[in-house]
């Protein structure tokens, strides 16, 4: 369980020169793989994995692999659909976008700006989809 804020963490990283220590020390500080983030997030919601994916418009083995940790990595387009699938709200899906290592959604990018409204509208998959397509920007699944 975390018990540090970032900024503490940051300090005793910058004070400790021995980083070995320092990751023996925070063990329970660092974060979770993403397939770990996911069930959890999938509990939170009280959300069934198979809807999830299902209305993420995802190939179901690919997502399957995202939630085991086969595929640590999901492109952004892909993280984004599963965030619609869980209705996450901004905030949300910021977090989900830099937990996973991935650029956060930014308002001076109209195809950002586009996925930034479907969220705020609440959409799913399917209608970010079509709103993308419908002003001309490359779709979240291809």
């Amino acid at each position: 369980m975390r018990t540090k804020d970032t900024d503490s963490l940051f300090a005793e990283l910058k004070a400790d020169k021995r980083i070995e220590r320092f990751l023996t020390d925070n063990q329970e500080e660092f974060t979770l793989p993403l397939s770990q983030y996911l069930e959890q997030l999938l509990v939170a919601k009280g959300l069934e994995k198979s809807i999830v994916i299902k209305e993420s418009g995802l190939d179901r083995i690919y997502a399957y692999q995202i939630f085991s940790g086969r595929r640590e990595k999901p492109s952004r387009p892909k993280l984004l659909a599963l965030a619609r699938a869980f209705s996450l709200n901004l905030e949300e899906t910021q977090y989900l976008l830099r937990y996973a290592g991935l650029g956060i959604l930014y308002p001076r990018n109209p195809w950002d700006s586009i996925v930034i409204s479907a969220i705020g509208q609440n959409l799913s998959t399917k209608e970010t989809n079509l709103l993308l397509e419908k002003l001309g920007e490359t779709q979240l699944l291809e």
